[in-house]
């Protein structure tokens, strides 16, 4: 690799060749602030908060997109470049709703630190014409708030570069331009798929998940209700961010304490709902390949996936599975055989599910999620809603016991826990499905060749006599490029896997939010899905048709996997859907 010699605030260093000042200045331990700029996402240099010195450059320069050559000397954080970014600063906050005491992002809003950093504040702005917006409410899952919106453009880039969307853009021109869909449209009329990855690209509080806590609260403060909660995979891998704990904590132990604590009837955990989707989905897998069903099957478990599915390629909807998703399932076990077994009436219980997802608020309502004439789930919260939660209780977070989940539906195997990372849902049908297809035991249960975060994954392996090629995509660009082999007929897969979100639910949505800095320089999905992988190895029981607590529940009440039972309450369906954007 070829390597350039320059200087950085007077210090000599070597960076590969084609770096960009930015990336050159971390070599040397400066970072320079940004608020537009995401690593591969949007490289645009708009916001000028990047600017610097170069020594004989007539102007400063932004860092983030200025490439580097031989022998040029840098300088970040001089008077001159101060005084810029101050600038930059005030002029944003000029036309900026400055309510941060109520803001979602107080405390963890990368303008507000800026402003502390750079001493901004109230009494040293610009006066004047400030724009105002009424707030988009229309999504099912989230608020888009243009009074807070900086302009940066984070938003649009992931939704139209990570995920091929593009349902939000930049209208008008100069002072008077917003970001917002086409014809004014509300996000709620587009054929946005709620997955809410410009909610965690959002440097400020311009868009936010619509907040269900308060209904969570009433239900529990309910003396009429049974309140359960069931929470994801990915929240045990995340939710300790939000209090400060290292990217990459196994936290499974406070979560299903601060549950408890929140005043939950019952804390179960949805990998009991993971693991039911597999016996469900492995079943359904085997019976098209021995059957002559439908394939490639395509994995049903990412709401946002099957959203898009339906939005932009409705043909290849009788390629989904027919299960339902782990929440749903999980949620109508609750309210059928739980129901039941504890002689609970099913109108009296309300099923929380936490989620890393957005899309689970949308998918809650969907048709063909009542299975008992009831929602299969009532509320759907997000890993930060519960964090929310858990600070308004006082609940001190960092002090709590390690404590399981209740039983029976807390009880689950290591397949399910890693539902959460990319190539997780893969290996765990796999792990069953192969069993059951040659009546060997694995001699291993481990399915390396679909783990890792990268955006396309491919594997053949051989199963009884006929190879098995799978394919497994995260990110909705990186699904449309598999989607469309599969249309053309190039693609000879039987099984496939798509997470809308890359890298899987561990990088959701609704997960606790990373400024920008640490987005570039650390592999937060990486380091979340270790988490779950190291779960799934330390488990007594890795396959899911080895759970006690599903044996039990086939055994004494849905009889097998795809009985007709099993498929009033555990399956579902799909609609095709218009493309408005």
């Amino acid at each position: 690799m070829e390597y350039v010699n320059i200087k950085i605030n007077g210090m000599e260093i070597s960076a590969p060749a084609g770096s960009t000042i930015l990336e050159a200045a971390r070599i040397a331990g400066v970072e320079i602030p940004t608020l537009c700029y995401l690593k591969d996402i949007n490289e645009i240099g708009a916001c000028r908060i990047c600017v610097v010195e170069v020594k004989g450059a007539k102007s400063l320069v932004t860092a983030c997109v200025y490439p580097i050559n031989e022998g040029m000397e840098v300088y970040t954080n001089t008077p001159k470049v101060v005084t810029s970014r101050r600038k930059t600063l005030q002029l944003l906050l000029s036309d900026h709703d400055r309510k941060c005491l109520t803001c979602v992002r107080s405390g963890k809003c990368e303008l507000q630190k800026l402003c502390h950093d750079y001493k901004v504040d109230d009494e040293n702005l610009y006066d004047g014409e400030m724009n105002k917006f009424e707030l988009d409410t229309s999504a099912p899952h989230m608020v888009r708030d243009n009074n807070k919106c900086i302009l940066c453009r984070r938003c649009v880039s992931v939704c139209e570069k990570t995920q091929g969307i593009g349902v939000i853009g930049p209208n008008k021109r100069g002072f008077k331009t917003f970001i917002g869909s086409a014809f004014d449209m509300g996000l709620g009329e587009t054929s946005c798929v709620s997955c809410g990855q410009c909610i965690t690209a959002c440097p400020v509080g311009a868009i936010y998940e619509k907040d269900n806590t308060q209904e969570v609260f009433d239900a529990i403060n309910d003396p009429d209700k049974y309140v359960i909660v069931q929470a994801a995979p990915a929240v045990r891998a995340a939710l300790g961010e939000a209090f400060d704990y290292p990217i990459g904590t196994d936290v499974e132990g406070k979560l299903a304490a601060a549950l408890r604590r929140l005043g939950f009837n019952k804390v179960f955990d949805t990998n009991f709902g993971a693991d039911l989707t597999i016996m469900e989905e492995a079943n359904e897998f085997i019976e098209r390949v021995t059957g002559g069903g439908v394939l490639p099957m395509i994995t049903s478990c990412s709401p946002g996936w099957v959203k898009y599915c339906e939005h932009y390629f409705p043909d290849l909807i009788p390629h989904l599975s027919s299960c339902k998703s782990p929440q749903q399932m999980f949620g109508a076990i609750t309210k059928s055989y739980y129901a039941e077994k504890i002689g609970i009436d099913k109108k009296k219980i309300v099923v929380v599910s936490v989620m890393p997802c957005t899309a689970k608020k949308f998918e809650i309502d969907r048709d063909h999620q009542a299975a008992n004439g009831v929602p299969d789930v009532d509320i759907a919260i997000t890993t930060r809603e519960l964090s929310r939660m858990i600070n308004e209780a006082g609940i001190k977070f960092d002090a709590l016991p390690d404590e399981r989940f209740d039983r029976p539906l807390g009880l689950s195997t290591g397949a399910a826990v890693i539902f959460g990372a990319t190539g997780g849902v893969m290996e765990a049908a796999l792990r069953t499905a192969v069993e059951t297809m040659t009546g060997d035991t694995l001699p291993s249960p481990d399915f390396k060749e679909v783990r890792g975060t990268a955006g396309i994954k491919e594997a053949t392996y051989h199963v009884g006599g006929t190879d098995v090629k799978v394919a497994v995509a995260s990110g909705l660009t990186n699904a449309r490029a598999i989607l469309e082999k599969v249309r053309s007929g190039e693609a000879d897969y039987q099984f496939i896997e798509i997470m809308a979100c890359p890298g899987g639910c561990v990088n959701g949505g609704g997960q606790p939010q990373q400024p920008a800095y640490i987005r570039n320089t650390v592999d937060i999905r990486g380091k979340r899905a270790q988490v779950l992988y190291g779960l799934d190895e330390a488990n007594v029981f890795r396959m899911s048709h080895e759970n006690p607590a599903i044996i039990e529940l086939y055994d004494n009440y849905l009889e097998k996997p795809g009985s007709p039972r099993a498929h009033e309450l555990l399956h579902t369906s799909y609609v095709p859907r218009v493309i408005n954007k």
